[in-house]
């Protein structure tokens, strides 16, 4: 049996993502920004993509802008955005636990002469809003929060937030990074005042390589590459057309399915928690199962590396993380698990175990089988 536990590092492609995808390629193979026939075609899927993407998060079509991904998203949202509107103001807000593909370009403007102040979260990872709504200024012109934190699952106030600075700050722009929450829940922007929202296709069943990030209609953002003027001239380069109408099928699957997945997910996770119960010094981090996002587990089991731990159950087809995708080939503690309190001691034991819909209880019940099995074996070997 081969086990993938390691949905939220990236998700197989629905056969119906597939098959649209070879179809563009093989077929409707054409440059959107022609204006023969072939280009009409292959601009349909452009178009027809956006309107899924717009009636699920109740947007206008003309507020999705197609990216590289998740990374690229959150790059033009907020280098985009703090270049844009620098004469009203200095003054961004983040959290301590972002990923780095939001901590990396804020310290990018940080550098800049923008000034950050950074919100810390508590012991469950949740970003601390009354520190928050404290450090809002009247230069403030940016705020970037995630929705759901990729490491433990912590799912963050972002309407609340959203209401905050409608109340305090209504010339702040609000940046909610919802790549590990667009699939999992229903995100309205409009009504929870979010000008901009970060989506990576390949966390929802979609190809690699494409996201798209919502841009309000008011928010003034500076386009970040300049070219051939396509997108309205806020992303010029060739529209990757294959990448585009996977994500908006992924898209639509998703959230057809939107509420039997989660329960499932939900009752994957609380499968998987009920069993690590049993085992000694095993300890779940983050928030109680059904308040967090419903495909995340954040898990440390004492005496183990994570790294051993992951190689240990390589080594019986089961597949999970030591962390971020995105930082797990580096031995730099966890800045999230940091943030909340965590020991490193601790921090070097955690896993995450991250789910998806095709996910069986097959499964998890081997993967706790298999983690009985080698759990004695690994603590006996770190104690020599």
């Amino acid at each position: 049996m081969e086990v993938y536990f390691d949905n939220s590092a990236t998700t197989r492609c629905y056969e119906e993502v597939r098959d649209i995808v070879i179809k563009t390629m093989m077929e409707d193979f054409g440059n959107p920004s022609a204006m023969h026939r072939k280009g009409i075609e292959a601009e349909k899927y452009v178009r027809e993509s956006a309107e899924i993407l717009a009636g699920i998060l109740k947007v206008s079509e003309k507020e999705i802008l197609f990216t590289s991904g998740g990374t690229e998203s959150n790059n033009l949202a907020l280098i985009g955005s703090a270049m844009a509107n620098r004469r009203k103001g200095n003054h961004i807000i983040t959290t301590a636990v972002e990923h780095a593909a939001v901590s990396q370009p804020i310290a990018f403007l940080k550098e800049q002469g923008f000034d950050v102040t950074v919100i810390p979260v508590d012991s469950q990872g949740v970003v601390r809003t009354d520190i928050l709504e404290n450090s809002l200024r009247p230069d403030t012109i940016l705020v970037s929060t995630m929705m759901v934190n990729n490491e433990t699952g912590a799912v963050m106030p972002v309407e609340k937030i959203g209401c905050l600075l409608k109340e305090k700050c209504p010339n702040a722009l609000y940046h909610v990074d919802a790549i590990q929450g667009f699939g999992k829940f229903r995100i309205y922007p409009k009504k929870w005042g979010i000008h901009l929202l970060s989506v990576s296709s390949h966390k929802i069943h979609g190809p690699k390589g494409v996201g798209f990030l919502y841009i309000d209609s008011k928010a003034k953002v500076q386009p970040l590459i300049l070219g051939g003027g396509q997108q309205n001239g806020m992303r010029s380069g060739t529209d990757n057309v294959p990448g585009i109408a996977g994500l908006g099928v992924a898209a639509q699957k998703v959230y057809r399915n939107l509420d039997r997945n989660v329960e499932h997910l939900y009752e994957l996770k609380e499968r998987m928690a009920d069993g690590l119960n049993s085992i000694d010094n095993v300890v779940i981090n983050g928030m109680p199962l059904r308040e967090g996002a419903p495909q995340i587990l954040s898990v440390s089991f004492q005496g183990v590396r994570s790294e051993v731990l992951l190689h240990a159950l390589e080594e019986r087809n089961i597949y999970i993380s030591a962390g971020s995708a995105c930082s797990s080939h580096r031995r730099k503690p966890s800045s999230t698990l940091s943030a909340m309190g965590m020991k490193a001691s601790q921090i070097e034991n955690t896993v995450r175990i991250s789910f998806s819909e095709e996910n069986t209880f097959e499964e998890v019940d081997y993967c706790l089988q298999v983690l009985k099995e080698v759990l004695p074996v690994l603590r006996k070997y770190a104690r020599r």
